[in-house]
Order: C-alpha cells, then sequence, then structure tokens
C-alpha cells in the first residue's frame, strides 16, 4: 500500500504507528530512497522495484509523496492520500520537533501551493482517503482495514 499526502498531513506519524503494531513499512522520506533532480525529490527508482518486487506475506506500507510515484501506482493494491485541512496541517507543521520542514514561510507558501494543485492530483490516483482529524488510532486501524481488504495492501511476488 502506497500512504501519501502533504506535509503535515500524519504520514510518518501513521508509519511509525503501523511499525509499532507489526506491520512492514518504509518511509521513503529516510535517506537512500530519494533523489533531488532539478530540485524535485524522486524515487530511485531501482530500489523501490526491488522493494516492490520483494515477496512478503503481510502487507507492507510505503509513505511517499514524490514526482515519480505514478510510474508505480499499479504495483500498489492500494493508494491512500492522507488529508487534513490546511489550518490543521499549518498548526501540526508549527508544533512538530521531528521535522523542521515547514517552519520557514517559503516553506508554507510551497505547503500552501501544494495543497492547492498537487493534493487534486494525488486525490485522483487515490484508491482512498482518510481525513487524519480522526485520532492516530483511528486513521490506522483504517489503514490496516483496507490493507487486509481483498485489494488492499501491496501485491506480494
Amino acid at each position: 500500500m502506497l500512504i501519501t499526502g502533504m506535509s503535515g498531513v500524519g504520514k510518518s506519524t501513521a508509519l511509525i504507528e503501523l511499525s509499532r503494531r507489526g506491520f512492514a513499512t518504509v518511509d521513503t522520506d529516510d535517506a537512500g530512497w530519494i533523489d533531488l533532480v532539478d530540485g524535485e525529490p524522486m524515487w530511485r527508482e531501482p530500489l523501490i522495484d526491488e522493494l516492490l518486487n520483494r515477496r512478503r506475506d503481510k502487507p507492507l506500507f510505503v509513505q511517499g509523496t514524490v514526482v515519480n510515484q505514478g510510474r508505480f501506482c499499479d504495483r500498489f493494491d492500494a493508494i491512500v492520500l492522507l488529508s487534513a485541512p490546511t489550518n490543521v496541517v499549518f498548526d501540526r507543521l508549527a508544533r512538530r520537533t521531528n521535522n523542521p520542514f515547514g517552519k520557514a514561510q517559503a516553506e508554507r507558501e510551497r505547503i500552501a501551493g501544494d495543497i492547492a494543485h498537487v493534493e487534486p492530483l494525488l486525490r485522483q490516483a487515490a484508491t482512498h482517503e482518510i481525513d487524519t482529524t480522526r485520532s492516530l488510532a483511528e486513521v490506522v486501524d483504517a489503514l490496516i482495514d483496507i490493507a487486509r481488504s481483498p485489494r488492499g495492501g501491496t501485491k506480494g511476488r
């Protein structure tokens, strides 16, 4: 399953909780998964390809929002957009301590632009959308339910 969405919607927080509950997770924001190409983060496609080709007997939750993720959409049984109202996103960005992105005014302006222009594109590609104003437990339970549904999770090979 691909978990995607704008900065501050709770993707990393959900992934941490999924991992805590014993699920396989990959945060592609972590070192090694992304190259910057002309200032845009792009997945290192051979690494993503190898990850998605691995045999597995339980769902894999992959988190990321990058320009080239569309090349892999058909490899995921579910693409879940996590979303939240802009004021909630900005409040979370102001309070978070694990990532400085979104604190500077220029970054906040970019995020607002991404919410207006990129999020609708993510919504079109998504098979599901979860509003993260719900509790973390509810968000993670919904992700698990999607993964366990007949068409959920990431395709095992």
